[in-house]
């Protein structure tokens, strides 16, 4: 299966405050206060997709491949300037997105204050489906563009990770609205919500590891979108 969307841009946040502050507990930090102020997100490689059952490339430059679990939502039609409230009339719809790291390499870009770049580049996959929010209505809760699904992750059959859109601390609305300020918005546009709580190895595994290794089946469920798998290439390229 091909992936549901080429996107022409793909922006992706960093929303759930429980993946947020374990990381950084991890780390012997305390979540910024500016974490709190409004939205974060970074740009990541649209030319880099994968889809529904392809085979995730296994870079050559890291010993620490992870995955993410989030939820994306596509957006639908233009808008700048987009307000909280307004902002799910300009989603589509919503998929999976799996936001793979190579976490050795994100952890050395960051410490220079940029990035994070060759950490996330070299793949993300979306998929299986893109739902509408319309089918998604009786899952609403009462902040824009959020729903309550369950969200789960599987490595070779084995759950990982559970967690819920509904824990997310910047609503969709909170996040249109940041990355539309003086800025438009476009159709085909994929704005990841950033790893749900428990949604990665980096979380699980206090940044240690094990890590995925080549061959590993990773599979990204939500409830109500579907079932997005991909198995981590044999072979580094």
């Amino acid at each position: 299966m091909h992936a549901p969307l080429q996107p022409n841009t793909i922006r992706d946040a960093y929303a759930f405050e429980q993946l947020v502050r374990t990381a950084k507990q991890n780390r012997g930090l305390e979540v910024p206060e500016e974490w709190y102020h409004f939205p974060i997100f970074y740009f990541t490689n649209p030319n880099s997709i994968f889809g529904p059952d392809d085979e995730i490339p296994y870079p050559s430059y890291t010993k620490s491949l992870d995955y993410e679990l989030e939820i994306a939502a596509v957006i639908g039609k233009p808008g700048i300037n987009i307000k909280p409230e307004e902002a799910p009339d300009y989603i589509f719809g919503y998929t999976i997105l799996n936001d793979w790291s190579a976490r050795d390499i994100q952890r050395e870009e960051m410490k220079v204050g940029l990035g994070p770049a060759k950490g996330k580049d070299f793949a993300s996959s979306l998929g299986p489906f893109i739902v509408t929010r319309e089918e998604l209505a009786d899952k609403a809760v009462d902040r824009p563009g959020v729903f309550d699904l369950e969200m789960k992750a599987r490595v070779n059959g084995v759950e990982l990770s559970k967690g819920f859109f509904r824990d997310i601390y910047w609503s969709f609305g909170d996040i249109i609205a940041r990355a539309s300020d003086c800025v438009r918005l476009m159709p085909g546009d994929v704005i990841g919500s950033g790893t749900v709580g428990t949604g990665c190895l980096l979380e699980l595994t206090k940044a240690q590891g094990p890590w995925l290794k080549p061959g590993d089946l990773v599979e990204l469920e939500i409830e109500g979108i579907g079932i997005l798998r991909n198995r981590v290439a044999a072979k580094a390229f």
